[in-house]
C-alpha cells in the first residue's frame, strides 16, 4: 500500500470516529470501537464467500451426522481458514436486515460474535467489544457503526478489490495495517495528549532486517524454518519476514514450510497479530499475549531466525519480582558465565538497570538459539535499539555483562546506525544489532560497524516524527557493505561508512588504584563525645539527648512515643529495626559504655597529637591491655575512627606484615604476573628483613579505577599512566573487573576545526548595517 492510498484509508477511518462517534465517545477513546470493528471487518469480509458453505457444513454435522461438539477441521474446512463463524450473520447482513429496535441489532450482533471459533472470541475479548457494541446500540449509534465499515468503498481485506465506479482499492496486508493501526493510536492519543507509546517499525527498516538477516544464508536455508519476535506488535516483522523468504519473485524463493512465533503484552496490539495470523494461514497458537520477561512462554522451543523491535527507555519493575530474587536472578534466561580476571568461571548477572528492560528481550532471544548440533545453520538475529544497548553500565553490571557474553561468544556480526527520525514516534539514534552463532568463516573474531546514519532521503510530508527513510538503494549498499565485510570511509558529510574490529577492541579491564592510608589521631572531649550516638542513628539519638538529658538513660520509656514522633515529623524514614533500636536502653547503654571506654583511654593516653597512627594505635592497645578492656574489635575500631582523620602530612598506616618466600612467594609471583621487584606496584613493601613485606590500610577517600584496554598490559598502562602522578599508588589485581562498550561516536567522529577568528570578525562585522553601529561598539572598534 503506497502512501496515498495508506492516508485515504486513514481518513476513511478517521471519519466514521467522526461521523458516528462525536456525542458518544471521548475523541480519545474513538479507538475503543474503532480498531476492534477494524479487525472485525478484515476477518467478515473474508468469511462472506464461504458463509454457506459453512452453515451447510454445520446443518450437515448437526442434522446428519448427529454430532453434539462441532468438528472445527470440517468448519475450518468449509470456511477456508482457521477461523469460522457459525451464526447466520455477516456483517453486511446484519446491517441490510436491520429495523429501528436498537435492542434488536445488539442481540443480533452478539449472535454473531457468538458464532465465532474460539480464536476469535479470544480476540473480541481483547478488546473488550461487546461492552461497546453495549454501549453503541444504547447510545443509537451501532447501525451507522455497521454503514461505515460495510461500505463498498473501503478495501481492508489483504486482496485487492474494487469499489462500485470501478476503481481498485489495494489490499490491506499485515504490515499495511500495523501503518493503519500505528497512525490511528497516533491520532487517537494527541487527541487525549498522550504518548502513542508503540515505536512501529517503518518497513524499510524491516527490509534491511530481512535482507541481512536471510540473504547470506540463502543457499542454506532448512527446509522448515521457525522465525521468533519476542515483541511482536502487530506482527509486522513475522508476516513481512515470511513473505520475504517466500516471494516468489524475490531473491530467495524458498519452498520450505515458515511457522512464526510471537509474543505481545498489549491486547490491542496482539489482538491484530493473532487475527492476522489467521488470515494468512499461520498457526494462531504460536502468538501469545503477556509479559516475555514475566514468563518463559516458549521454554525448550529454539528458533531459527529471529527479528525485533523490542521498547526501549521502559521500566521492567513490575516484571523484576520474575526474574530476581534481592540480588539473586532467579530467570535462567538471565544468568551467564563469564570468567574473571584468573580465568574462573562464575555465573554472572545479565540483567540491565530497571529503568530499561531491552537488553532483556535480546538475552531472551539469545536463550532461544538453536546450537549446532540442532541445525548446522545455527540462529540469526536482528534487534533495533537505542545507543543506551552499547554502552551503559559500569564493567562487573548487567548491561556489561550482556555485551560481553555476546561478544566473548562471537555472536555479534554487526552494529549498524540508523539515521535520526527514521521512526515514526520517536526522533532518536537507533542501531541494529545483527547476531549470529555460526558465523561466516571470515566473520569469525571480528565485528563491523556500520554506520548509516546519513544514509537516506526526506520524506514530502512528515509522519510523527518520521521525516526520512531509506530508498532500496540505501538498503543494498548496507547490506553489501555487511556481506563483504568492507571498511568505507566516508566523502563529505553524507553516505555510508563502516568499520571492522577484532573483538577484544571493545573490551577492557577496570583496574581498581590503591593509595595508602595516612591519619592523625587524637583524643579530645569533642571528638569522643560522637560515641555517644549510634552512627547510623546520630540525628534522632542527638536530638532526643538534647532534649531529654540524661533521662534518656533512666526513663527511656516515658519518651519513646515523642522521639519516634520526631523522627517522622523530620521524614527519617527508620525501618521498623532502626525504630526498634532507637527506642532501645540497650543501644543507649552500649553506646554510653563505648563513650565511657574511650573517656577511661583519654585519660590514660592524654590529649597530645599524632602523626604515626601506627604509634597511636599500639599506645591503645597497650593501654587496654593494662586496662584489662573487654572492648571487642568493633568497639574499639569505633574509638580510633572517631578520634582519628585523614592528613596528607602523616604517616602511612600499616595494615600488617607478610611473609613471602619460597613457594609462597613464587605462587604470589605468578599470579601477579611479575618480578619480586615490582612487587610494590602490587601493594607488597619490602622491608629491611628479607622475606618480609609491608602492607597498608587503603584509603577508600582516595581509591580511584582506570579503564585499560584487554589489548594492553595493565603493568605496563600502570607505569606510563599512574605511577608518574601518584608515586605511593599500587594496583589491587584482585578488584580487576572486565567490562564490554561500544562508542560509535569515537569511532566516527570526524573533527571539524573551527572557523578563523578572522571569519567571525566578519560575519558579524557583516551584519553592521543592520545594526545602525551597535556592534561596531560593542567590539569597540569604532
Amino acid at each position: 500500500m503506497n502512501h496515498a492510498s495508506h492516508n485515504k484509508l486513514v481518513s476513511f477511518i478517521w471519519s466514521i470516529a467522526d461521523d458516528c462517534l462525536r456525542d458518544v465517545y471521548v475523541r480519545g477513546k474513538y479507538r475503543d470501537v474503532i480498531l476492534p470493528m477494524v479487525v472485525l471487518r478484515r476477518l467478515d469480509a473474508l468469511l462472506e464467500p464461504t458463509k454457506e458453505a459453512v452453515l451447510e457444513e454445520l446443518a450437515f454435522q448437526r442434522d446428519e451426522a448427529g454430532f453434539t461438539e462441532w468438528d472445527e477441521n470440517g468448519l475450518r474446512d468449509a470456511s477456508g481458514y482457521v477461523f469460522y463463524n457459525t451464526s447466520e450473520w455477516t456483517l453486511q447482513r446484519l446491517h441490510d436486515t436491520a429495523t429501528n429496535s436498537q435492542q434488536m441489532l445488539q442481540a443480533n450482533f452478539e449472535d454473531y460474535l457468538n458464532g465465532f471459533s474460539a480464536n476469535v472470541k479470544e480476540i473480541i475479548e481483547k478488546f473488550k467489544l461487546k461492552s461497546q457494541v453495549r454501549h453503541m446500540a444504547a447510545k443509537d449509534v451501532l447501525l451507522n457503526v455497521l454503514e461505515k465499515f460495510t461500505s463498498p468503498y473501503i478495501n481492508l481485506t489483504p486482496f485487492e478489490k474494487e469499489d462500485p465506479d470501478g476503481r481498485k482499492l489495494p489490499a490491506l496486508s499485515n504490515l499495511g495495517m500495523g501503518y493503519v493501526f500505528e497512525e490511528l493510536i497516533r491520532k487517537f492519543n494527541e487527541e487525549n495528549n498522550e504518548e502513542a507509546g508503540e515505536h512501529f517499525t517503518p518497513r524499510e527498516v524491516i527490509d534491511l532486517m530481512t535482507h541481512i538477516i536471510f540473504e547470506p544464508v540463502k543457499d542454506q536455508l532448512p527446509p522448515v524454518m521457525t522465525i521468533y519476535d519476542p515483541a511482536c506488535g502487530s506482527g509486522g516483522m513475522l508476516t513481512e519476514s515470511q513473505n520475504f523468504i517466500k516471494d516468489e519473485e524475490g531473491v530467495i524463493r524458498a519452498s520450505g514450510d515458515v511457522h512464526l512465533y510471537g509474543k505481545e503484552i498489549n491486547d490491542e496490539t496482539y489482538a491484530i497479530c493473532k487475527s492476522d495470523m489467521m488470515i494468512k494461514g499461520n498457526n494462531p497458537e504460536n502468538i501469545r499475549v503477556g509479559s516475555t520477561l514475566s514468563t518463559d512462554e516458549f521454554a525448550g522451543l529454539n528458533f531459527n531466525f529471529m527479528l525485533s523491535n523490542p521498547p526501549y527507555g521502559k521500566s521492567w519493575a513490575s516484571e523484576q519480582k520474575y526474574i530476581k530474587d534481592g540480588k539473586d536472578v532467579i530467570d535462567p534466561r538471565f544468568v551467564v558465565k563469564l570468567k574473571d580476571y584468573w580465568g574462573n568461571e562464575e555465573d554472572a548477572d545479565a540483567t540491565p538497570r530497571s529503568s530499561d528492560g531491552q537488553l532483556l528481550f535480546l538475552m531472551e532471544m539469545v536463550s532461544k538459539m538453536k546450537l549446532l548440533h540442532q541445525s548446522p545453520l545455527g540462529s540469526r538475529i536482528a534487534s533495533v535499539h537505542n545507543g543506551s544497548s552499547l554502552f551503559t553500565g559500569d564493567a562487573g553490571g548487567g548491561e556489561s555483562n550482556i555485551r560481553r557474553y555476546i561478544i566473548e561468544n562471537d555472536w555479534l556480526e554487526a552494529i549498524i546506525q540508523l539515521p535520526n527520525n527514521l521512526f515514526y514516534n520517536t526522533g532518536i539514534t537507533t542501531y541494529i544489532w545483527i547476531l549470529s552463532n555460526n558465523k561466516a568463516e571470515h566473520r569469525k573474531g571480528k565485528v563491523q560497524l556500520i554506520d548509516a546514519g546519513q544514509l537516506y532521503r526526506k520524506l514530502r510530508k512528515n509522519l510523527g516524527n518520521k521525516n526520512c527513510e531509506f530508498s532500496p538503494e540505501h538498503i543494498r549498499d548496507i547490506v553489501q557493505v555487511y556481506e563483504e565485510l568492507q571498511a568505507v570511509e566516508r566523502e563529505g558529510d553524507e553516505g555510508i561508512a563502516a568499520k571492522v574490529f577484532d573483538n577484544a577492541d571493545f573490551g577492557y579491564y577496570k583496574v581498581t588504584i590503591e593509595r595508602p592510608k595516612r591519619l592523625k589521631a587524637q583524643f579530645t572531649a569533642e571528638r569522643i563525645a560522637e560515641l555517644r550516638f549510634d552512627k547510623s542513628l546520630r540525628e534522632p539519638m542527638d536530638w532526643a539527648y538534647s532534649e531529654f538529658g540524661e533521662e534518656v538513660y533512666t526513663q527511656l520509656a516515658k519518651h519513646e512515643k515523642a522521639i519516634l514522633d520526631w523522627a517522622e515529623k523530620q521524614e527519617m524514614n527508620l525501618n521498623a529495626k532502626q525504630a526498634k533500636a532507637l527506642v532501645s536502653k540497650a543501644t543507649w547503654q552500649k553506646q554510653l559504655d563505648l563513650l565511657n571506654a574511650a573517656t577511661e583511654l583519654m585519660l590514660a593516653i592524654g590529649s597530645a597529637e599524632y602523626s604515626d597512627f601506627n604509634v597511636f594505635r599500639e599506645k591503645v592497645d597497650t593501654t587496654l591491655k593494662a586496662q584489662k578492656s573487654k572492648l571487642s574489635a568493633t568497639e574499639k575500631k569505633a574509638i580510633l575512627n572517631a578520634v582519628s582523620w585523614y592528613d596528607a602530612a602523616a604517616e602511612k598506616v600499616v595494615k600488617g606484615i607478610t611473609k613471602l618466600s619460597g613457594e609462597k612467594l613464587e605462587r604470589l609471583l605468578d599470579r601477579l604476573g611479575c618480578e619480586e621487584s615490582q612487587l610494590a606496584d602490587y601493594g607488597y613493601y619490602a622491608t629491611s628483613k628479607k622475606g618480609e613485606y609491608l602492607e597498608y590500610e587503603t584509603e577508600s577517600d582516595l581509591r580511584d579505577t582506570e579503564n585499560v584496554p584487554l589489548k594492553e598490559n595493565i603493568y605496563d598502562y600502570f607505569l606510563r599512566e599512574v605511577k608518574p602522578h601518584v608515586a605511593e599508588a599500587w594496583i589491587n589485581l584482585d578488584a580487576t573487573k572486565i567490562g564490554y562498550e561500544i562508542s560509535f561516536n569515537k569511532y566516527f567522529y570526524r573533527h571539524k576545526p573551527l572557523r578563523s577568528i578572522e571569519e567571525v570578525s566578519n560575519d558579524i562585522l557583516a551584519l553592521e548595517a543592520e545594526s545602525d553601529g551597535l556592534i561596531r561598539d560593542i567590539l569597540t572598534l569604532a
